[in-house]
C-alpha cells in the first residue's frame, strides 16, 4: 500500500510516500480502505513540533524522542471496510465507514487496522466520503468543549478563530444549542462564518473584540491567542472562557482563576466518545452540521497541502484523497 511517512521531524519536505506491506489483521479488528482523510493543525504540530509553551517535552515523550514514532500522520479519515477478523460483529466487508483515530495516528495511507470497539462509525448514506472524513476532528473537540463549557440557549457565545476546522464546528454546534454567536476571524472569512449560523462577525484585523466593551457568556479560544489575562474583561460575571489551545502557563493560570474568581477557564485536552460521532453523523446527515472543506489534494500532493496548512491560513478542513484505483 501507499502510505506518506515521516521520518524525522521538521517542515513539510520530511514527507514521503513509501511502498508498505499492508497491515494485517487481528480477531477483533477490521481493515479500512482509506477514501478520503484530512490534514489537520494536529498533523502540523505532531510534524513539526510547534507545539504551544510548556508542551515541548511532552509531546516528544508521547510522539517520540528523536523521531515520530508513528510515522504515519493523519487521525481521521472515511473508507471501506476491506477485511475483518474472525471475531468482528459489528461490520461486515463492504461497509461505508467513518473514523477518528485521534493520536495512534496512521491515517496518510491506503490501509488502516483498527479495533471494531474503536471510534469507529457507520457513515450515513447521504453523506460523501469527504464530508464523512471531516467530522471527527473539529466536531469532537467542539462538541466537547461546549459539554464542558455548559452552553445554555440564549447564552452569548464569541469564538476565536471562527473559522478554522474547530472554529467552524463550534460555530455550527453552538448554533444547534441556542447560543448567540459571535465569531473572530479575518473580513475575508466573515461571509463564510455567517453563513454557519454566526450572528456577529468581527474582523481581528480590524477590531480588537477584547477592547470592544461587549460582554460574552462564553469565549471560546481556538487558536491561543486568548488568554485569561486578555480577556477577562470580556467575560460577564460567571463567564467562562475554553481554551482549546493554550500553553501550560495559561492552563495553570486558568485553574487558579477558576478557583478563586468568578470566572472558570475550561482547558486541557478534548475528550472523544463514540457517541460524539454518531452525533456528528446524525447532525451532518439532517443537514443541521457540515463541516467546512477548503481544499483537496490527491495523496501525491501530501507535501503541499502540509504547505497550505503551515500558513495556519486554512478555513475549515483539507481533504487527502486516495488514487484509483487502489493498489495494495
Amino acid at each position: 500500500m501507499k502510505a506518506v511517512v515521516a521520518e524525522r521531524y521538521g517542515p513539510p519536505e520530511v514527507l514521503r510516500i513509501k511502498e508498505l506491506a499492508t497491515p494485517t489483521l487481528k480477531d477483533n479488528e477490521i481493515l479500512i480502505r482509506i477514501n478520503a482523510t484530512t490534514v489537520t493543525s494536529a498533523d502540523w504540530r505532531i510534524r513539526s513540533q510547534t507545539v504551544p509553551t510548556g508542551f515541548g517535552l511532552i509531546m516528544r515523550l508521547v510522539f517520540g524522542l528523536r523521531k515520530p514514532r508513528q510515522p504515519i500522520l493523519g487521525s481521521e479519515l472515511a473508507g471501506v471496510v476491506a477485511a475483518i477478523g474472525r471475531d468482528v460483529t459489528r461490520f461486515k466487508v463492504g461497509d461505508r465507514v467513518f473514523a477518528f483515530s485521534d493520536a495512534r495516528m496512521g491515517c496518510h495511507a491506503e490501509y488502516i487496522v483498527l479495533p471494531q470497539d474503536g471510534m469507529v462509525v457507520a457513515t450515513p448514506p447521504g453523506l460523501s466520503d469527504e464530508t464523512a472524513a471531516a467530522l471527527c476532528f473539529g466536531g469532537t473537540t467542539a462538541l466537547d468543549f461546549l459539554r464542558r463549557g455548559k452552553v445554555q440557549p440564549g447564552e452569548k457565545l464569541l469564538v476565536n478563530g471562527a473559522s478554522g476546522a474547530v472554529g467552524t464546528a463550534v460555530v455550527q454546534l453552538a448554533r444547534q444549542l441556542g447560543a448567540e454567536v459571535t465569531g473572530v476571524c479575518s473580513g475575508a472569512n466573515g461571509d463564510l462564518v455567517r453563513s454557519l449560523g454566526a450572528a456577529h462577525v468581527i474582523d481581528y484585523t480590524q477590531i480588537d473584540f477584547t477592547r470592544s466593551g461587549d460582554t460574552y457568556d462564553l469565549i471560546v479560544d481556538t487558536v491561543g491567542t486568548a488568554p485569561f489575562s486578555r480577556c477577562r474583561r470580556s467575560l460577564k460575571d460567571g463567564g467562562r472562557l475554553l481554551l482549546v489551545l493554550a500553553g501550560l502557563p495559561d492552563m495553570l493560570k486558568g485553574v487558579w482563576v477558576s478557583l478563586t474568581s468568578q470566572h472558570t477557564v475550561i482547558a486541557g485536552p478534548a475528550a472523544v466518545k463514540l457517541e460524539d460521532l454518531r452525533h456528528l453523523a446524525a447532525l451532518a446527515e439532517a443537514g443541521d452540521f457540515q463541516p467546512v472543506i477548503d481544499r483537496r489534494y490527491p495523496l501525491e500532493q501530501i507535501v503541499e497541502a502540509h504547505r497550505y496548512v503551515d500558513t495556519g491560513r486554512k478555513k475549515g478542513n483539507v481533504i487527502i484523497f486516495m488514487p484509483s484505483p487502489l493498489r495494495s
